[in-house]
């Protein structure tokens, strides 16, 4: 598979739990993301805008913060001109973002700035039940693979 995704050459990031067997770095994390991504992981109002061509359209919080629970680091926020965020990751040092494939060509400023907290964003109810569709189908998926 070709990788599109910012910061897919930074692979040898390593998890640092082991609730996920059968996870090592970001690009086996994001092979499994390409199946799982659907509509309804999909933030409600980018639904209109997803496809099977671009499955990463509206998955990027929910994303970031699964990213977070298998390799650690920190979720930063760039602005977006709706008033929200579009979600990254940043660990030990290494900026990447999985979803970025959603934005086309458009270039993305990745500055340390605006960090994330799942607190906040999970106060949304429904944005915690998208997440947690990804972290049961993300395991549902390993158990087979084992």
């Amino acid at each position: 598979m070709s990788y599109k995704f910012y910061g897919h050459e930074n692979s040898k990031i390593l998890k640092n739990n082991s609730e996920y067997k059968g996870i090592s770095t970001t690009l086996e994390l994001y092979d499994l993301l390409n199946d799982i991504w659907c509509e309804y992981s999909c933030a409600p109002r980018l639904r209109k805008d997803w496809s099977l061509e671009n499955k990463t359209v509206g998955q990027c919080s929910t994303t970031a913060f699964l990213v977070q629970d298998i390799f650690g680091g920190k979720v930063y926020g760039i602005p977006l001109e709706d008033g929200s965020f579009h979600c990254y990751n940043v660990v030990d040092g290494y900026v990447f973002d999985l979803t970025s494939e959603q934005f086309g060509n458009k270039k993305l400023e990745y500055k340390l700035e605006n960090e994330q907290f799942r607190e906040d964003h999970f106060k949304n109810e429904e944005k915690y039940l998208r997440y947690k569709y990804l972290c049961d189908e993300l395991k549902k998926k390993l158990a087979k693979n084992i």
